[in-house]
């Protein structure tokens, strides 16, 4: 309620009530508006940066961007965890595969290199968790290219693997006539007696003494790329391609289990002893080649003896005797 003031007339002997002026009433009207006015914004500016009253809308976006921050902290675990899962499969690669195969280890530069050139994030730049969702991105496209890499790796190590079994396999790693069926070990790799001139000269494999018509084995895989008797000295005989250098020679023999361009595997059955060509007595002449060179078969015989049964023929074989052929 309006205070209401009273003034004395003398004339009048009374009070009479004062009168405000209409100007005074419109200048308190205004500074009135103006004073509640500026408070109304002051307390809208409060409200609108102060959490204090959030509308239903905000509470969710709130809700929203709190579970997205979960999310986030989830997926840099299990980032943590993949890094762990591929720093262990990359030293097995380096250390292991890769040695065992005699491939070169890939350096860890490339390994852990990121993206340079242009901004690749520029469009994840400006909002209020732009750094952690950068960061989470250029994590994961590194642990990505860090796969890539791997994957590559591991595809060069199975086809090495490929590879490297399919020359172990070519080897000729076994003795071509079995010992059971042996007569004798005759003659080795080395200086040896002619059987014909008595002469000392050079022996370039090694003779397997047994009866006419004992079964001759293809010591590694490989091809027949000769089986006849048109070479000199060595009668009926069969060359056998492995690959990777190798080829072996199987001479003096009665007959051939095989055709020239014909696929054997290790073991395979190829030929039958006999004595054709400049041969003494029935017996097998087996030569050993690597790149042009004839070699000692001897060191090739690893995959069908024993430690006991290689002492005995390295014992026989490097008896200077007379040979066969």
């Amino acid at each position: 309620m309006t205070k209401v003031k009273y003034y004395y007339d003398p004339d009048t002997l009374s009070y009479r009530k004062i009168e405000p002026k209409k100007s005074k009433k419109i200048r308190n009207i205004l500074l009135f508006g103006a004073g509640s006015l500026l408070s109304g914004l002051l307390g809208l500016l409060l409200l609108l940066n102060v959490n204090v009253l959030n509308t239903p809308k905000e509470l969710s976006l709130q809700r929203e961007v709190k579970n997205y921050e979960l999310q986030f902290e989830i997926l840099n675990r299990k980032m943590e965890q993949m890094d762990e899962v591929l720093a262990n499969i990359e030293e097995r690669d380096n250390n292991i595969y890769r040695i065992y195969f005699e491939a070169n280890p890939i350096p860890e530069e490339q390994r852990r290199a990121g993206f340079g050139g242009i901004n690749r994030y520029k469009s994840l730049e400006g909002f209020n968790n732009s750094e952690m969702i950068i960061g989470a991105t250029r994590r994961m496209e590194i642990i990505q290219k860090q796969m890539v890499i791997q994957s590559k790796s591991l595809d060069e190590i199975t086809k090495l693997a490929a590879e490297k079994e399919k020359l172990l396999a070519s080897i000729p790693a076994i003795q071509p006539v079995n010992n059971e069926e042996l007569t004798r070990m005759a003659s080795g790799f080395g200086w040896r007696s002619d059987p014909f001139t008595k002469a000392r000269k050079m022996h370039w494999g090694m003779d397997f003494t047994a009866p006419r018509g004992t079964p001759i084995y293809a010591s590694g895989d490989g091809k027949i790329t000769r089986a006849d008797n048109r070479a000199s000295g060595y009668g009926k005989h069969i060359r056998l391609e492995h690959g990777y250098g190798y080829m072996t020679i199987y001479a003096h023999l009665s007959r051939y289990n095989v055709k020239v361009g014909q696929q054997v595997k290790r073991g395979d059955l190829i030929g039958f002893v006999g004595s054709t060509g400049r041969s003494e007595a029935p017996h097998l002449h087996y030569e050993v080649w690597k790149d042009g060179d004839r070699i000692n078969p001897i060191n090739f015989y690893y995959g069908s003896l024993s430690a006991e049964e290689f002492e005995n023929m390295l014992k026989y074989a490097n008896q200077e005797n007379q040979s066969l052929d």
